[in-house]
């Protein structure tokens, strides 16, 4: 560790208050070793003058960890450090001083108070908004599917013969009555999702003999960014054939159908993991088969027997424990006759199916929580009241500055002189250092001037140069 930059600077040991005065040798006089025993010599004597020892073998001790204390003759640069967070003030409120000016300003602070307590109540609100659509409530609502074709060019023009198989379907309100099939004026209510969102997969099977090429036509939900309408396939030809139809729904959760022994326990043909393990747990319940001794685990009657193959089983076990009773649900078949003459649309059937659609609030409360979480014209608001405080602020410290000023101006002056002296000492980081006390000797007979001087004289000569110490 250098020391160089500490005390290369001493220039207080020169000063004649003490009376001490620095050791002369005409350089090329003696050789550099003889020159600095000389030196030490003279520099000892003169010190044992003025009251102090110094040995010149005396053995170094490794430096002292560094205390916490600003060294005298330590020149520091001016170091910002980081600037301290204070706490943030709320912009919107008034500070008491202001407040005291302003009588008016009363009003106002009542006001902030209530807009405090209608922010909180929304916010309550809005987090049980949230909560409630994490699950969202559904209803059984019934889906009637429409399948149908149409035909072009059939009767032997220049053109070729063409027909389009069509699927589509809408929800049906309560108390609704059937629609005519064939009709296209059924598309789904705004309320609800689109038609493809309820089905995890379409496949179109069409005569193999007629077009042995691409016969399977296969749609995947999850291979579709967007939802539709409903489904359309187009071909060229001129010939009747049946077309197969497959719907697989997609289930959001997932449901399963169960197995017949798990079926007549519950009583439940189709439906969520979640709801069969509560269905569960609601037999055991009611047949009081939870174990006394351990509630964790519960009994098995004949027909759990028959489900679990135990005479207990514990309750943490029973979701993996049906896993072998559930299965993917049935999916819908449905067979269409392409048919190329007579009235077009052709096709009379229409298949009703039960499906799970979102409760019709939802995108209500959807709209609400994205209104409270941004509001243009509120924050306008806020941004021009913040605006209006920071000038109350700014006139209120101009106001006090020259009510000091206007009571005693030379105090206030003094005060404010004085007050920008220390910030700047404390900027430049020499709150620590006084110029006043180094000029008096009493300064240099404190107990860390010896320390100084010895590792000021101890310092390896520089080469070229016959004065110890020097650089």
């Amino acid at each position: 560790m250098s020391m160089n930059n500490n005390y290369n600077s001493i220039k207080p040991l020169g000063a004649s208050s003490s009376g001490y005065q620095h050791p002369q040798i005409a350089p090329g006089q003696y050789p550099l070793s003889q020159a600095h025993a000389i030196v030490q010599a003279q520099f000892q004597a003169q010190l044992q003058a003025h009251g102090l020892s110094f040995t010149p073998n005396a053995k170094r001790f490794p430096p002292k960890p560094p205390v916490h204390t600003a060294t005298p003759l330590k020149q520091t640069e001016p170091v910002l450090g980081p600037r301290r967070k204070k706490p943030r003030q709320n912009e919107k409120q008034l500070p008491e001083k202001a407040s005291a000016i302003l009588p008016q300003s009363a009003l106002y602070t009542q006001l902030l108070d209530v807009e405090a307590r209608v922010d909180a109540a929304l916010t309550r609100k809005k987090v049980d908004i949230q909560e409630a659509m994490r699950n969202p409530p559904c209803i059984q609502k019934t889906l009637r599917i429409f399948v149908f074709n149409t035909f072009a060019n059939q009767s032997g023009d220049s053109s070729a013969p063409t027909w389009t198989l069509k699927i589509v379907g809408r929800i049906l309100e309560d108390g609704e009555e059937a629609e005519q099939p064939g009709v296209l004026a059924h598309r789904m209510p705004p309320l609800y999702p689109k038609f493809s969102a309820f089905f995890k997969r379409v496949t179109i099977s069409l005569d193999k003999r007629l077009y042995p090429d691409n016969n399977v036509i296969t749609w995947e939900n999850s291979r579709s960014s967007a939802t539709h309408e409903g489904f359309e396939v187009k071909r060229k030809g001129d010939k009747e054939f049946s077309a197969q139809i497959r719907l697989e729904m997609n289930y959001v959760p997932e449901k399963f159908m169960l197995s017949p022994v798990l079926r007549e326990v519950l009583g439940i043909q189709v439906d969520t993991r979640a709801r069969i393990v509560s269905a569960i747990w609601h037999y055991v319940k009611a047949r009081k088969l939870q174990n006394q001794n351990d509630p964790s685990y519960f009994h098995c009657d004949q027909a759990l027997q028959k489900v679990f193959g135990e005479d207990k089983v514990r309750f943490s076990m029973v979701s993996q424990k049906i896993s072998q009773h559930l299965f993917p649900p049935q999916v819908i078949l449905l067979e269409h006759m392409i048919k190329l003459s007579g009235n077009s649309p052709v096709g009379s059937a229409c298949y009703d199916v039960m499906v799970d659609v979102p409760f019709p609030i939802q995108r209500e409360l959807n709209a609400l929580v994205a209104n409270v979480e941004r509001n243009k014209e509120i924050d306008a608001c806020d941004e021009s009241i913040c605006g209006i405080i920071r000038k109350i602020h700014e006139h209120r410290r101009r106001r006090a500055f020259y009510i000091g000023f206007s009571q005693s101006p030379l105090e206030f002056i003094k005060a404010l002189v004085e007050s920008q002296n220390k910030d700047l000492k404390v900027l430049l980081g020499e709150s620590g250092h006084s110029a006043e006390k180094e000029r008096k000797s009493d300064f240099f007979k404190q107990p860390w001037v010896e320390d100084a001087i010895v590792r000021y004289l101890n310092r390896k000569p520089a080469a070229g140069s016959n004065a110890p110490g020097s650089t």
